[in-house]
């Protein structure tokens, strides 16, 4: 089953939503600021990603830059931020099965529907 890891108040994460739509294929809508995904989620999200945590972090939002820019943080600490602010997780994330990208650009989410 795909998944997308949706703010519906993003311009891109809606263009990934229309992208799944036009696909004909069943998905499910995980709206990520309404269901914190866990930390348990979000460790495997990021490894289907095949990053670290920092490279799903948003690093321009305000919450990033007042409370973490320049400080050492471990994969956990980091993992915690997101759930402790999840505006500072990237979108969308689309998943299917084992594999996971992020929706920037678009097009990436073609690579695994």
């Amino acid at each position: 089953m795909i998944k997308i890891y949706h703010n519906p108040r993003c311009t891109k994460s809606r263009h990934g939503l229309a992208l799944l739509e036009e696909s004909g294929k069943e998905f499910e809508v995980v709206k990520y600021l309404d269901t914190i995904p866990t930390k348990e989620e979000l460790t495997s999200i990021v490894q289907k990603l095949g990053f670290s945590p920092i490279e799903l972090v948003r690093k321009n939002e305000a919450i990033w830059k007042e409370n973490f820019k320049g400080k050492e943080l471990s994969n956990d600490e980091i993992i915690e931020a997101m759930i402790q602010y999840p505006k500072l997780i990237e979108r969308p994330i689309v998943i299917n099965n084992d594999k996971a990208v992020i929706g920037r650009p678009t097009e990436n989410i073609n690579e695994i529907i």
